[in-house]
C-alpha cells in the first residue's frame, strides 16, 4: 500500500477520452463563489473526474467520447459514511436479523430464535443482532431459555453495548450469580437480584467484539470465507442505498485481513477507511503502520478507543443523571467504560506518534474528559494539523464547542438517530437535553468540522435516512420533534455526509466534489434532496452509485 495522505494528480491536460455524464442536475459542491451555475455534465477517464461545464463543451473537447445520460435524476458527490462497521455488519449479516422491522413484538422474536434452534445442532450457539427493548419489548434470559433450551443464546442490543443471553449461555461465558462485573461493565439483575441476562458494555464486549475483547470467547469464530460473504453483502446493501465511501470505526487484525482479501479479489468496491482498535495499535505501528496508511481504496484513517456507554443503550456518561430515572445504571449517570488514567495515555501514545485518534464519547461528562486528554497531548507534544476525533459526539454545550474550536476536533455525530428513535430520546434525556444532541448546527454555527455517521448496525445505514433526520429533527415512525433547534438545510447536511465526513478521514482534497481531479465517485438520485419536502428525503430511490466511474449499483428498473 501507499500513502493515502500523498497529493492527487490534478493535471487536466490528458485529452484521453473520457466517458461524459450528464444529467438534468449536478450538484457539484465545488469551492468557487462565482456564482457560476451548476455543471451540465462532466467527463471521467482513469477513476477521476477529468473536466466538468457544459455539455456542448465537454462534447466538443472530447469528439467522439461515450455518453451516459441520466435523464431525469439528480447527481451528487459519493455519499460517505464517517463512522459506520463493515467487519461487523460482515458477521451480523451471517446471524439472525432482530430488528424492529424484522420482529415486531418478543413473541416474533422468540419465535425466530426457536426456528433458528431447530436448524442449528444441538448445544451450538444461536446468535441475533439488532434487537431494540424499545420498538420490540423486553426480553430477559427467561425467555430464551423457553425459546431453545438446547442452546446458548446471545442477542444483541441494537445499540451494540449490550445484549441478552439465556442461562446456557451464561454458563458458557463462566458467569454465575457471584461473578464480579468487569471494570467498565456490568451483569442485568431482576428486582430481586438475580441476573436477568444483561450483558451491558465490557461485559458483553469482552466475549463479542474481537477489536476489544480481553480475554478468550467461547464464541465459535465465523469462517473467513462466510465472513467473506457477508461483507460482500453487506458492500451490496450500502452500495444500494448510495454509499461510496465508508470509514469502519473499529477494525481488529482479523478483519483487516478480510479487507485484504477482498480487494486482492478485486471484490472491494466500498472505499474504506479504518479506525484500529487501540487494543491493536502497539504492534500495528511497530509495523510501521499508521493513519493515512494506504491508498484511495484501502487505508488506515486513524485509532478508535472507547470512554463510555451509548445513546439508545441509556449508558452513555451525563453529568447531570437521565430523566427516565430507569436509564443510566446504578446512579443515573451511565458508565465510563475506560479509566480517565487509561484513556490520557492512549491518547498520549497515538499523538506522539503522529496518529489520529478517534475516541467513542456520547455523554456531556464524557466529552469534557476526552477534551481533557486532547488538550494535555497539545500541549506535551504541539502537533498543529494532527486532527483528532471525538465519535458520536453527541451531548455538547458552548464550552464544549469552544474547546473543540480552538483544538480543531472533528465531531462524528449520529446523523439518524432523531429520526430513528423519535421521542423516546425525549423521554430518556429530556427536551432541553435534546436540543444540545446531535449538534449539527451548533458544529456548523460555531466552525467545528462535522460528518456524516449511521454508527450501523446501532443506527439504519441509509444516508438518506440520515440527511432526512437531519434537516427535519422529526422521528420517522412518530413524528415527534427531536431537539428542532439543530436542524440544518438539505445542502448542509449533504455537505456533511460528503465533505465533512471526507475531512474526517483526511481526504477532502480528492473526496466530496464533483470537480476536475477528484475522484469519480458519485450517486445518482431519482429526485433532488435540496428541493423536495424533506419528510421525502429518506425514500428518494438511488438509481446508481459509481465508484471510480465504475458502476457498482444500479436500480433494477429504470
Amino acid at each position: 500500500m501507499t500513502d493515502a495522505n500523498a497529493a492527487p494528480d490534478t493535471t487536466t491536460t490528458d485529452e484521453s477520452t473520457p466517458v461524459l455524464y450528464r444529467a438534468d442536475r449536478i450538484i457539484s459542491q465545488r469551492t468557487d463563489d462565482t456564482g457560476a451555475p451548476e455543471p451540465e455534465g462532466f467527463a471521467v477517464a482513469a477513476g477521476r473526474i477529468r473536466a466538468t461545464g457544459s455539455f456542448a463543451a465537454l462534447r466538443d473537447r472530447f469528439p467522439g467520447a461515450p455518453e451516459v445520460d441520466f435523464g431525469h435524476a439528480t447527481v451528487v458527490p459519493g455519499l460517505n459514511d464517517a463512522h459506520i462497521h463493515l467487519a461487523m455488519a460482515a458477521t451480523d449479516l451471517l446471524h439472525l436479523d432482530l430488528s424492529a422491522a424484522a420482529v415486531d413484538t418478543v413473541d416474533a422474536l422468540l419465535a425466530t430464535v426457536t426456528a433458528e434452534a431447530a436448524r442449528t445442532a444441538p448445544g451450538e450457539w444461536v446468535r441475533g443482532s439488532r434487537y431494540d427493548d424499545v420498538k420490540t419489548g423486553r426480553l430477559t434470559r427467561r425467555e430464551l431459555d423457553r425459546a431453545a433450551p438446547g442452546h446458548p443464546v446471545l442477542v444483541v442490543h441494537v445499540a451494540g453495548h449490550w445484549g441478552v443471553a439465556n442461562s446456557a449461555a451464561l454458563r458458557a461465558l463462566g458467569i454465575d450469580e457471584d461473578t464480579p462485573a468487569p471494570d467498565g461493565g456490568d451483569f442485568g439483575r431482576e428486582a430481586d437480584g438475580r441476573l436477568d441476562g444483561r450483558l451491558i458494555e465490557r461485559a458483553l464486549m469482552n466475549v463479542v467484539y474481537p477489536a476489544t475483547a480481553r480475554g478468550d470467547s467461547p464464541l465459535t469464530p465465523n469462517s473467513p470465507q462466510d465472513r467473506l460473504r457477508g461483507l460482500l453483502r453487506a458492500q451490496e446493501l450500502w452500495h444500494a442505498a448510495g454509499l461510496t465511501s465508508i470509514c469502519d470505526a473499529l477494525i481488529a487484525p482479523d478483519d483487516v485481513a478480510l479487507l485484504r482479501t477482498a480487494r486482492d479479489q478485486d471484490r472491494l468496491t466500498l472505499r474504506t477507511g479504518m479506525l484500529l482498535s487501540i487494543d491493536h495499535y502497539t504492534k500495528a505501528r511497530a509495523l510501521g503502520i499508521g493513519s493515512g496508511f494506504g491508498d484511495d481504496l484501502l487505508q488506515f484513517v486513524g485509532v478508535k478507543a472507547f470512554l463510555d456507554g451509548a445513546i439508545g443503550g441509556r449508558t452513555c456518561l451525563l453529568a447531570e443523571p437521565y430523566a427516565d430515572p430507569s436509564c443510566g445504571g446504578p446512579d443515573g449517570h451511565g458508565l465510563q467504560t475506560t479509566s480517565t488514567e487509561e484513556l490520557c495515555a492512549q491518547v498520549r501514545e497515538v499523538h506522539a506518534a503522529g496518529d489520529r485518534i478517534g475516541v467513542h464519547a456520547n455523554g456531556d461528562a464524557a466529552i469534557r474528559i476526552v477534551l481533557d486528554a486532547f488538550e494535555a497531548a497539545q500541549r506535551e507534544l504541539p502537533r498543529p494539523g494532527l486532527r483528532h476525533r471525538i465519535e458520536h459526539c453527541t451531548l455538547i454545550d458552548d464550552a464544549i464547542l469552544a474547546r473543540m474550536k480552538a483544538l480543531d476536533a472533528i465531531a462524528v455525530p449520529f446523523a439518524g438517530y432523531a429520526g430513528y428513535h423519535g421521542g423516546a430520546l425525549n423521554t430518556w434525556y429530556g427536551s432541553e437535553r435534546t436540543e444540545r444532541m446531535f449538534a449539527h448546527r451548533s458544529f456548523l454555527d460555531a466552525g467545528v468540522t462535522v460528518a456524516g455517521s449511521s454508527d450501523y448496525p446501532c443506527g439504519p445505514y441509509e444516508p438518506l435516512l440520515g440527511l432526512q433526520s437531519m434537516v427535519t429533527r422529526e422521528g420517522i415512525e412518530d413524528g415527534a420533534k427531536v431537539g428542532p433547534s439543530q436542524r440544518v438545510t438539505a445542502a448542509e447536511a449533504l455537505r456533511i455526509f460528503t465533505l465533512g465526513s471526507a475531512e474526517a478521514e483526511g481526504t477532502a482534497h480528492h473526496k466530496g466534489r464533483l470537480a476536475p481531479g477528484h475522484l469519480a465517485d458519485f450517486t445518482v438520485l431519482g429526485e433532488n434532496p435540496l428541493t423536495i419536502d424533506p419528510h421525502g428525503i429518506s425514500a428518494i430511490p438511488v438509481r446508481a452509485t459509481y465508484v471510480g466511474g465504475r458502476c457498482v449499483h444500479e436500480e433494477a428498473t429504470r
